[in-house]
């Protein structure tokens, strides 16, 4: 079976195995490694899965970056004290304007407000849309009027990474190559080559055929070794698949 702790154990170990430098997206962003991995979590639901995979990580000596939304089923202050106590980045995840339907005006505040309450549990400076997938507004238009850098952000992965450059994979859609059915979490690339599973990605690393600057993104509520919890999200991800390609999705290729 493919999303499961144990499947997020091995491609862990497959990385360390080919000398990778685990690196926040802060760090990257300051200074990116030769061969360097940058581990993106965006909490949307079930921030314990989370802490899971923060535990794993810092046992391993890993680092990886944390987002939260502003919504109580992700943003659980414990789990986020603990999980920057590991010693990871914590950012936001902003949807203002989903939030505000579409008002740049109190999207701007609503961003500010929420910047400053996560601040005050823990250093923040970078930020990353959280896609909202039923919604028909982008937060990421909120800069065509504002810049995040005023808010002392440097970086924010949609706008401030080169993907012609660095490889991106997201589990989206609950599989690798799920850009046919995001909604919003797809970047422009030169790279054609895709992956559909875990086992695919390991492989590839075993055969020394993988970049050497590569983006994950990974959504740990989607992840369980209890068989229940997994096979309800793989239910749930396949009808949401299925609803986004016919009525949201735009294309992306």
């Amino acid at each position: 079976m493919d999303f499961t702790v144990q499947r997020y154990r091995e491609l862990l170990r497959a990385l360390m195995n080919n000398g990778y430098q685990f690196q926040t997206f802060a760090e990257f962003i300051a200074k990116p490694g030769k061969k360097s991995i940058v581990l993106r979590h965006d909490v949307d639901l079930l921030p314990q899965n989370s802490l899971a995979f923060a535990k794993l990580q810092a046992s391993k000596g890993i680092k990886g970056t944390y987002y939260f939304r502003a919504v109580p089923e992700s943003w659980n202050e414990k789990i986020i004290l603990k999980i920057a106590d590991l010693g990871h980045e914590i950012g936001y995840h902003y949807e203002c304007l989903t939030t505000t339907k579409g008002d740049v005006e109190a999207g701007i505040q609503d961003f500010r407000n929420n910047l400053f309450a996560l601040r005050e549990l823990t250093p923040v400076s970078t930020i990353c849309m959280h896609g909202s997938p039923l919604s028909k507004y982008d937060s990421k238009d909120l800069w065509k009027t504002y810049r995040y850098q005023d808010f002392g952000i440097i970086g924010e992965p949609y706008f401030d990474i080169d993907y012609d450059k660095v490889y991106y994979l997201t589990d989206t859609g609950r599989k690798w190559d799920g850009h046919k059915t995001s909604v919003r979490d797809w970047v422009n690339t030169r790279y054609d080559k895709t992956f559909h599973s875990t086992p695919e990605i390991v492989e590839a690393l075993k055969n020394a055929a993988f970049p050497n600057q590569v983006m994950f993104t990974f959504h740990p509520q989607r992840w369980n070794d209890n068989i229940i919890k997994w096979s309800k999200e793989l239910v749930l991800q396949n009808v949401k698949n299925v609803v986004k390609k016919h009525f949201y999705v735009k294309n992306n290729l």
